[in-house]
């Protein structure tokens, strides 16, 4: 039986202090780590605190921890002191996605850590066996790719380059169940991981749909907040074909598949808004029309999203239906 792992006993790098930064910094503190947070710019200086103590609020609101949050805030360091870093058992590096940046960081963590510490990206987009190329020790080296907001939700992918050491991949696995997920082991490196080429796949097929006059983009929303909206947070795609019948899906398949958008080229749609400044809610300019008060209630009602999800999510964890089996057996 493998040791038990206990997250008081590690101490936890965060570095890069936006958005994911914040609430990885606040999902480890929940945990029982002490956490090094390290701004790597000095303006996360002037907001990580305060972004972090507002999720503690908010998560003794919602009761997913006990103490005020001064409990928690009393084993969080905020600095731009990288040696900081030194007695820390895992980092996780939260900056930018571009390599070069990236490197830099890698470059001071490295120089401070012990060799046996684990060190991890948050990229979501550049593959682990590259960023592995600009570390000292890539056996130790992995991808963490959560999801936002980091405290609440159960997703996390663990990612091993092609140098990464599989052993220490499972002891990420086995941690990260310590922070309240229900994670997945990507043995074998692949761009965009798991969950976002699956996404993608779907982002690229709805731009497709409203470029192209089928529907508007309210149309699309409305019909993935309808349809997969509805048993996405109990199933994955397989056993949603399990349980509502697998050879269905493979009658479909022959003649839709061969129709659906297939392009290599970003779309114009998106590409026409970025181009133009926009970058969603945070600027009140999107694929939707937002006035700035519209903008920010809709941030606020997707962080109230997230809690309520959260509490029915955790009625049907991954193993429900053996823990009802073993229930009726008894």
């Amino acid at each position: 039986m493998s040791k038990k792992i206990k997250p008081a006993d590690i101490e936890a790098g965060v570095v890069g202090l936006g958005l994911m930064g914040c609430s990885i910094a606040t999902c480890f503190l929940i945990a029982g780590h002490t956490v090094i947070a390290v701004a790597p710019i000095a303006s996360d200086m002037e907001h990580a605190e305060k972004r972090i103590k507002a999720h503690l609020k908010r998560s003794l609101k919602e009761k997913l921890i006990k103490h005020a949050p001064e409990f928690y805030l009393k084993r969080l360091t905020i600095t731009e002191d990288y040696g900081r870093l030194r007695r820390c058992g895992l980092v996780v590096e939260c900056t930018l996605e571009n390599r070069d940046i990236k490197k830099q960081v890698y470059e001071k963590i490295e120089s401070v850590i012990s060799k046996n510490a684990v060190l991890t990206s948050n990229t979501s987009a550049i593959p682990i066996s590259l960023l592995q190329e600009e570390v000292k020790h890539p056996a130790r080296f992995f991808g963490l790719h959560w999801a936002e907001p980091s405290h609440t939700t159960r997703f996390l992918e663990i990612i091993c380059g092609n140098k990464s050491d599989i052993k220490k991949g499972e002891y990420l696995y086995r941690l990260s169940h310590c922070w309240g997920k229900e994670p997945t082991l990507v043995r074998k490196d692949i761009r965009g991981f798991i969950t976002n080429r699956i996404m993608y796949a779907a982002y690229r097929e709805a731009i497709y749909l409203v470029e192209n006059g089928y529907a508007t983009v309210e149309d699309v929303d409305r019909a993935c907040r309808n349809n997969a909206g509805y048993w996405m947070t109990l199933v994955g795609v397989f056993r949603w074909m399990d349980l509502t019948g697998v050879p269905a899906y493979h009658t479909v398949m022959k003649d839709l598949l061969p129709t659906l958008c297939n392009s290599t080229e970003v779309p114009r749609l998106i590409d026409d808004i970025v181009k133009k400044g926009g970058r969603g809610t945070a600027n009140a300019k999107g694929f939707h029309t937002y006035t700035r008060e519209e903008a920010e209630l809709w941030e606020k009602t997707f962080t109230d999203f997230t809690y309520e999800i959260r509490k029915l999510a955790l009625k049907y964890p991954e193993d429900v239906v053996k823990k009802k089996l073993k229930r009726n057996r008894k």
